[in-house]
Formats: structure tokens, sequence, C-alpha cells
């Protein structure tokens, strides 16, 4: 089983090298930002199973950062360790999308039990669960849900974007697709793909704004 991929943003370089040592110490793979600068690409480009945020950050506030990814689909949970200690500042942390929240100063060994705690609830530790940014992939009951809301899919649109999930981040062509979802049907083509793509967006993502699935010119699809 792979570790967890955590993200810390700390703009406190001793702090950062402190906890990058300890989680990494402890079977993690970390990597560590001293601002929320390129955090987003690195989001886009590789599997982040949680953050570890400081609110006073140079440029976007650490709070209003995870607000930000909340509002663009990410469902990354999140640990705020932060100096901002005020019963009014705890509750704007987990307002704005916050897990869990750890005052600083704090006990290194505290933090990695609360590292445990969080991946235990949301690592997909149930067999038979698919989850990606707000998609929950449930797959013995073949449901898929976005949030806590059911979203009806037909079997077809379900393998398509099952297959997408596995294969996410990946430039992927029809060819692909079309053997690995619609495997010996007699009736498929290229053309398929898109209309059936189409129609699974429609459900997932009818305004378009989460672009979950895009393009690529010259080759097919990947999932963003």
């Amino acid at each position: 089983m792979k570790s967890a991929h955590i993200v810390i943003i700390e703009d406190e370089e001793d702090i950062l090298e402190l906890e990058e040592y300890h989680l990494q110490k402890a079977g993690y793979e970390v990597t560590g930002f001293l601002s929320t600068r390129r955090v987003d690409k690195l989001l886009e480009e590789e599997e982040v199973d949680l953050l570890i945020v400081d609110r006073n950050l140079p440029g976007t506030e650490g709070s209003e950062f995870v607000a930000q990814l909340r509002d663009a689909g990410y469902q990354i949970p999140v640990i705020f360790v932060s100096a901002k200690d005020r019963d009014t500042e705890v509750e704007e942390g987990f307002l704005r999308g916050g897990d869990d929240y750890l005052t600083k100063p704090f006990n290194m060994n505290e933090l990695i039990l609360r590292v445990r705690s969080v991946l235990r609830r949301t690592m997909g530790s149930a067999e038979g669960r698919v989850v990606y940014r707000d998609l929950t992939l449930e797959l013995d009951e073949r449901k898929v849900f976005i949030d806590n809301s059911e979203i009806k899919l037909s079997k077809l649109e379900f393998e398509l974007l099952l297959y997408f999930v596995k294969h996410k981040h990946t430039a992927l062509t029809r060819d692909q697709l079309l053997e690995a979802v619609w495997g010996d049907d007699a009736f498929k083509q290229e053309k398929t793909v898109n209309v059936t793509i189409n129609r699974l967006l429609k459900k997932i993502d009818p305004a378009r704004n989460k672009r979950y699935i895009e393009p690529v010119r010259g080759v097919g699809y990947k999932l963003c």
C-alpha cells in the first residue's frame, strides 16, 4: 500500500523542515511549500491525500486559500497549524474548509496523531470506494455521489467515470477508452466516446465549471 502524500504550506522554514522530517520519519511522502504559490499546479498534477496549512502566509492567507480550493471542488482534507488561536479564528478555519486545527506552539507527536486520525477517516479506508475531489464512487453499489448527493449514472457512464478516476491526469485516447469501457461491443466507434462523455458531464458537471474531464488536442481526453 502506498504511503499518503502530504503537502505542507508553512512560511517559517525551520518549522517546515521540522514537520517534513517527522512526517517522513513516520512513513509519509511529503512536499513542502513556503507559500501558496505553485500549490495549485501540484494539486492539478499529483494526487494529494492531506494538506497541512499555516494561516499566516505571504500573499493569500491560509484559510482563504483553502476556501478557494473548496470552491474549485477540491475535497482534500486540511489540518490548519496556526498561531491564530482565538475561538473566533479557530471557528473561521473550520468554516473555510478545515478538518482539524492545531494551534502553535504545538507538540510534533500530537501533529502526527492528528494526521493519522484524519487520514484514517478520509483515505478511502473502506474497500470498494474510490474518491476523487468531491466525487465518491461506491463500487459495490455502483453509485456516484458529489458531496452527499447521489448522481444517477448508467452502467456505461459509471464504468467510464471509474476508468478516468483510475487514470487521473493521464491523457487517454478514444481507442483506449473504447477498449477498456466498451470492450467487445460490435457497435462501438470513436464518436460514441464523445457522446458518452458529454452525457456524463451533463450529469456530474452541468455548469461545466468544475472541469473534471478536458479534451487533449490530438490525443483524446483526461481527468483533470
